[in-house]
């Protein structure tokens, strides 16, 4: 509520919590590129960005879900096992683009210790760019995944809850209590590629774009045939009408030459009417 006349309302996207623009200021005067990492109960997006008056450009990008397509990740993908390497990932691929150097950038996100905002930047760190941190905030325990297999032994293998909460896991063919040496087997995969220079890229269809515009193309050409019969259809019609418009002034011309004829023997007529009736009138007055 506004307390005085000089109230000044938020900005909306302070309003709703995603935005700290005096943050945000601080970071972008500083001309340095910022990593932005985002966290889902699925999915995790860690990004290299840099500010420009045009907006945001990404220098570098990479995603949890691409554990799954090109690494054959097989646990969750929200988890901090996967928050590492997607931040491991994100630090290679910035690095491979000469990057050396980044500002975390957390949002409005509270910095708890051992969050997976903290096991993305200790991915980052790990693949080799520079980013200012505190080693306090960091839990390497965790980003093996022993936590997870603690916690899995303490429920049972047989149990219903342990059924429950790690079915994922099972129907993927790993078991929680081994998710570190999954764990390792995947990172060794994300390094050597780029070691090798041979680093994994999701297939993209390129082919389904060219096979919906082909339909595209024959039917708009049986839709043009018909319109050419029109025009043809219509040539003749404008030549009927020229003749028509040909004829119609020979019979105008026709027509007045038959009241002259019918005008002259009406004159005739009365010529000889005349003298008749002066021959009366003269006939009177000699009586």
């Amino acid at each position: 509520m506004a307390k005085s006349s000089n109230y000044r309302v938020q900005l909306r996207r302070r309003r709703e919590g995603k935005t700290d623009y005096q943050a945000r200021k601080a970071l972008v005067i500083s001309r340095k590129p910022r990593l932005v990492t985002r966290t889902a109960n699925r999915n995790i997006t860690v990004q290299i960005l840099i500010a420009k008056p045009h907006g945001d450009e990404v220098l570098a990008a990479a995603n949890s879900r691409e554990l799954v397509k090109t690494y054959d990740w097989k646990a969750a993908t929200g988890n901090i096992p996967a928050a590492y390497l997607t931040g491991l990932l994100c630090g290679l691929k910035a690095k491979a683009n000469d990057i050396k150097e980044a500002i975390l950038d957390i949002g409005l996100v509270a910095p708890t210790k051992g969050a997976k905002i903290f096991a993305a930047l200790s991915g980052v760190l790990d693949a080799g760019v520079g980013v200012p941190h505190s080693e306090d905030k960091i839990v390497k325990e965790r980003m093996k995944g022993e936590h997870i297999a603690k916690y899995a032994k303490s429920l049972g293998a047989g149990s219903e809850e342990y059924k429950a909460k790690f079915s994922k896991y099972n129907g993927h063919g790993v078991s929680p209590e081994k998710i570190s040496e999954h764990f390792a087997k995947v990172k060794a995969q994300i390094t050597d590629s780029f070691k090798t220079g041979k680093q994994v890229v999701p297939k993209k269809e390129k082919k389904a774009p060219a096979e919906a515009e082909t339909p595209i193309k024959t039917e708009k050409a049986p839709e043009k045939a018909p319109a050419a019969k029109k025009a043809v259809a219509k040539k003749p019609a404008a030549k009927k009408e020229v003749a028509k418009k040909e004829e119609a002034p020979v019979e105008e011309k026709k027509a007045p030459a038959k009241k002259k004829a019918a005008a002259k023997p009406k004159t005739a007529a009365k010529e000889p009417s005349a003298p008749k009736e002066k021959a009366s009138k003269k006939g009177g007055k000699k009586a």
